[in-house]
């Protein structure tokens, strides 16, 4: 697959293996998986970084083969789930830090660039994400109110 903003093709990245039922080898039930997804949700740890603590920690390849949920569902019925998605956040962090790099640095013509293109990607995922209505449809992306969102 071609990349998105370069005129050079990547390699396509490796898959894991299916396996839909819970390997015999993880000693933990579901319901000791969702409590320590929940207790990890409590201490402000995103989706993606409870996975890699559950897996390198506690030897749970996926919560979604033990429990049945994925971790973002577990963490919403348990009222946990942020406000924004979080690869929506990380991109708004990225452009923050950008701004404040040309805010220091105004002739810095590569990474102005580099900021055209994470906004571009923040504004098509808020289109996805307004399409699939995880955010509200007048929800709009200004830098400005980036900076309330991510230092709340």
């Amino acid at each position: 697959m071609a990349r998105m903003h370069a005129r050079r093709r990547g390699k396509s990245g490796s898959k894991n293996p299916y396996l839909g039922e819970k390997p015999e080898w993880v000693s933990y039930s579901d319901k000791e998986v969702a409590d320590l997804v929940v207790k990890l949700g409590k201490e402000g740890k995103p989706a993606s970084i409870i996975g890699l603590i559950l897996r390198d920690q506690y030897g749970i390849p996926s919560v979604s083969q033990v429990t049945g949920q994925k971790i973002q569902r577990i963490l919403a019925d348990n009222d946990l789930s942020p406000k924004l998605p979080e690869d929506l956040n990380n991109l708004i962090k990225k452009a923050l830090n950008l701004h404040e790099h040309m805010e220091k640095h105004p002739t810095d013509k590569h990474n102005k660039r580099g900021l055209l293109l994470c906004e571009s990607k923040i504004k098509r995922l808020v289109k996805y994400y307004k399409k699939k209505k995880v955010l509200p449809s007048d929800w709009r992306y200004s830098p400005e109110k980036a900076k309330l969102l991510v230092t709340k």
